[in-house]
């Protein structure tokens, strides 16, 4: 953009000298023909000017509509691997089981009771002492949960046709402690397929803090126990407004 900013007013200036040699040099017979030549020319300069600075706002427009549209699928991959690993205990390594579960699993419902039950203190002494219990006392379908969301699609990468890539694995913690993870994610390229490819290229290296980070789009870790996506909070704006409507 820089570059063609600079050949703007280059060009502007070689207009401005060409003209004053036409009235100078060129005959007047000529002059009409080559007037509108310059006037075209510096049309065309006016144009490519205008291009370099809407282009990057149109492409940042198009862009967060759709990192909006492919975050919210992420989103649904998230809470349904959250009731995943809720219920089976594990997370599930194939996007087809995960809609699976959550078209037939379901979630226990419970309820805490305090009790008092008698304890050995040793000695043949006994004492009371309170705990907590935890009964079942039903059944909830998973499917509840994501009423109004897209779960059947959420595999599928919004306005293309390619689907999220989707892991599970391990990651060892502190003193060996080995704990269970899953990543989806989705290559920026993907979702900004058509547009700018420099601005592609420049979008896929950002590390602003506002804006989503890296090469890829993605909620979870293969590096670290973490189910956050890479995106900034204004792209969950709409999901704190909706809750606090609730």
């Amino acid at each position: 953009m820089f570059y063609i900013l600079i050949l703007f007013f280059v060009g502007i200036v070689a207009i401005y000298f060409l003209a004053k040699a036409i009235l100078k040099f060129v005959p007047k017979k000529v002059q009409p023909v080559i007037t509108i030549l310059l006037y075209g020319v510096a049309a065309y300069l006016a144009f490519l000017s205008y291009q370099s600075v809407m282009e990057p706002i149109h492409f940042n427009k198009e862009k967060e509509q759709r990192y909006a549209k492919v975050i919210n699928s992420l989103k649904i991959i998230r809470d349904a691997q959250a009731a995943h690993r809720t219920v089976i205990g594990d997370y599930a390594k194939k996007g087809e089981d995960l809609i699976k579960f959550i078209d037939t699993a379901q979630f226990a419902v419970t309820k805490d009771t305090n009790i008092v039950v008698t304890v050995n203190l040793g000695g043949g002494l006994t004492g009371e002492e309170e705990v907590m219990r935890t009964d079942t006392i039903g059944y909830t379908d998973v499917r509840a949960a994501f009423v109004g969301r897209d779960y059947k699609n959420m595999l599928n990468v919004p306005g293309t046709d390619k689907q999220f890539e989707l892991n599970t694995g391990m990651v060892q913690k502190s003193h060996g402690d080995m704990r269970k993870v899953f990543e989806a994610k989705v290559d920026k390229a993907v979702v900004l397929e058509g547009l700018n490819p420099d601005l592609i290229r420049s979008e896929k290296k950002t590390e602003d803090n506002d804006q989503v980070k890296g090469t890829h789009i993605r909620v979870g870790s293969m590096t670290d126990v973490s189910d956050s996506g890479n995106w900034p909070p204004s792209y969950d704006i709409a999901d704190m407004v909706k809750a606090k409507k609730q």
